[in-house]
C-alpha cells in the first residue's frame, strides 16, 4: 500500500486551475481499483491519497499523470507500508509482510 503525500509548490490559484483535470484523474485512478482514498491536508497545502494494488513503479507512473504534477504545481512524496492491519472495511487490502 502506499501513502501519496502531495504538497502544493505553486499558488493556490494555479492549483485550483486545474483542479476539474485533477478530479478526472483521481476519478479515474479509483475506477482503476488503485486509489482508494483521498482529500485535501488541512491547511490547504496540498493533499493525501491512499493507493494500493500496484507495484512502486507504476504508483510513481501514475502520480507523474498527475496533472497536478505535470504541470508543476505539486511535488509527491511516496510512502510505501504493509498494511498487516486495517478495519474490517479495508480487509481485502490486508498485507503479509514479506518473508
Amino acid at each position: 500500500m502506499f501513502v501519496l503525500e502531495l504538497t502544493y509548490t505553486a499558488p493556490v490559484e494555479r492549483v485550483d486551475a486545474l483542479l476539474d483535470a485533477h478530479i478526472e484523474w483521481l476519478d479515474a485512478q479509483y475506477a482503476a481499483g488503485v486509489f482508494i482514498a483521498s482529500g485535501r491536508k488541512n491547511p490547504r497545502d496540498g493533499g493525501v491519497i491512499l493507493a494500493a494494488g500496484v507495484d512502486r513503479t507504476e504508483i510513481e507512473k501514475i502520480a507523474a499523470a498527475d496533472p497536478f504534477s505535470a504541470e508543476g504545481v505539486c511535488a509527491y512524496r511516496i510512502t510505501e507500508f504493509y498494511a498487516t492491519k486495517t478495519a474490517d472495511a479495508l480487509a481485502p487490502y490486508r498485507e503479509q509482510l514479506p518473508s
